[in-house]
């Protein structure tokens, strides 16, 4: 099969990861730059140009495209469906997931357990805002925000209302969320590939830090996850349409909530804490589900 991966940096350890999992299957895989793919959008003939070639006879793309290039990125990928190549995760899935209030009420929708979210914009009672959620301390979140940026925990009343008011000078929606205190600054990444959890890995955020990621100065430990916690990954993955994710979940007193699902979740992390193959993985997944044409939106919403 020829394998499109679409990253910007070859030499990311996923996108590495990737190329070397397909040559093992002998697979031909190629990276593309998506911002340098330039497209000729007809019905009779879509086609992607690449430096100065015309990209065709490709089996399957995986796009492992970054939150600043998602516009373009999943016009790429759109351009690639156009053309009948089978996307691991699909466009449609993917935009769907990169919206965090979108994600958040899709997933609510689906009766999937989630911390309480509130969402504003330039509300006129800030108080009556942090009320919904359950008060302080809260978790307040740019919705733009990546990788735990723009992320604060705002820990009593009067710097929840300062934050929240900061937040609004910027003229940004926000996100307003409970605090998991008893999650003790840990998550679990859960890496979903089709219908089941293939790895887990738990994170814990460094002392005195309630954000768990990794090049935060997180660390990844081995962990074995309850049904629940499998169940709740796989319809949290299903129901953004993804066919590969990383579900981020807390353990809280009521049981998992779903923290955000990942459509291109980094492989470092996950590979180097629980030793699998999850590269090889999903070229698997690729090879049992690839077909000309097989490019049909999961999901709703």
């Amino acid at each position: 099969m020829k394998i499109a991966i679409l990253s910007r940096n070859a030499k990311l350890y996923s996108t590495r990861r990737l190329v070397e999992a397909a040559r093992q299957r002998n697979h031909e895989a190629q990276v593309i730059d998506v911002l340098r793919c330039y497209m000729n959008i007809t019905s009779h003939r879509p086609s992607i140009h690449y430096k100065g070639e015309e990209l065709n006879g490709f089996d399957a793309v995986i796009p492992r495209i970054g939150a600043s290039v998602t516009f373009y990125g999943t016009a790429v990928l759109r351009q690639f469906e156009m053309m009948g190549v089978y996307p691991l995760n699909e466009s449609v899935a993917l935009t769907r997931s990169r919206d965090k209030l979108r994600s958040l009420q899709l997933l609510a929708r689906k009766g999937i357990g989630l911390p309480v979210t509130g969402f504003a914009h330039a509300p006129d009672d800030i108080q009556d805002l942090i009320k919904m959620v359950g008060g302080a301390p809260l978790v307040i979140k740019l919705l733009e925000g990546t990788q735990g940026i723009g992320v604060v925990l705002a820990e009593t009343q009067k710097a929840s209302e300062s934050v929240i008011e900061a937040f609004m000078g910027l003229r940004t929606n926000i996100l307003t969320q409970e605090f998991i205190e008893e999650a003790g600054g840990s998550d679990i990444r859960c890496f979903v590939i089709g219908d089941r959890v293939v790895a887990a890995m738990k994170r814990q955020g460094k002392e005195g830090e309630f954000r768990s990621n990794l090049h935060r100065g997180g660390t990844a430990s081995l962990i074995r996850i309850t049904p629940e916690e499998r169940s709740t990954a796989v319809r949290a993955a299903q129901t953004m349409g993804l066919n590969v994710a990383g579900v981020d979940i807390l353990r809280s007193n009521h049981g998992p909530v779903v923290m955000e699902v990942n459509s291109s979740p980094g492989l470092e992390g996950i590979e180097t804490a629980t030793g699998k193959d999850v590269a090889g993985m999903m070229i698997q997944f690729i090879e049992k589900h690839a077909a000309k044409g097989r490019t049909r939106t999961r999901g709703q919403g």
